[in-house]
């Protein structure tokens, strides 16, 4: 939902940049690769040593210049499918690695609630990406649901920061509940939605 309203916009203000890593030869590829690395590295270094705002600060950041390699790619008339599946492949490492440094964090401190939220967001996020790519791989779709990719990182990034800035580790407790709940309720609409689509058929689907 935030993503249909946010990407679009972001793309064409950092457009000018788009263009400027394609002119020193930078490939969109290798901005994804990059990008990729540069969110495991920080989320892996700053979470569990309880670096939690500056952390989340720099991960904002990079999940701002998320749209670069799109934009590129569009820009130089690359797109390609390729493209989509290192993208969406990577995101999942992104997404894994920034959860693991939270996890990491609530070991270190004893919190065992942290620890079981942050492992609950971590599975169900996975699922609800899950669900849509194999909706779409059956010729089908799954694009519904509040918690989506942009949601999830808006809403654990900022539970992080302001952690992070003082406030009790409550705050990113119910962030993370929340976030859980809506994970769970998200793939709920996504099952509904492919059985709506789908129709009886003699044919054996992989399992």
């Amino acid at each position: 939902m935030l993503s249909r309203v946010a990407r679009p916009v972001v793309a064409r203000v950092f457009e000018p940049i788009a263009r400027a890593l394609l002119r020193l030869g930078l490939t969109p590829d290798a901005v994804t690769v990059l990008g990729t690395v540069a969110v495991v590295v920080v989320a892996l270094t700053t979470y569990p040593r309880g670096w939690l705002f500056a952390g989340s600060l720099v991960l904002a950041l990079f999940a701002l210049f998320d749209t670069l390699d799109g934009t590129m790619a569009r820009l130089s008339g690359t797109s390609s499918t390729w493209g989509a599946f290192l993208d969406s492949v990577l995101d999942r490492v992104s997404d894994a690695a920034i959860f693991s440094g939270l996890i990491l964090w609530f070991v270190g401190t004893g919190d065992d609630v942290g620890t079981t939220l942050g492992l609950a967001c971590l599975v169900l996020g996975q699922l609800v990406s899950y669900t849509r790519a194999r909706a779409e791989g059956l010729g089908m779709t799954a694009d519904v649901g509040f918690a989506e990719r942009t949601e999830r990182l808006a809403a654990v990034l900022l539970g992080a920061a302001l952690v992070g800035l003082g406030l009790p580790v409550t705050v990113l407790h119910v962030v993370l509940g929340l976030l859980a709940v809506a994970s769970v309720v998200t793939v709920c609409q996504r099952i509904l939605h492919v059985r709506r689509q789908a129709k009886p058929s003699g044919d054996e689907v992989p399992r």
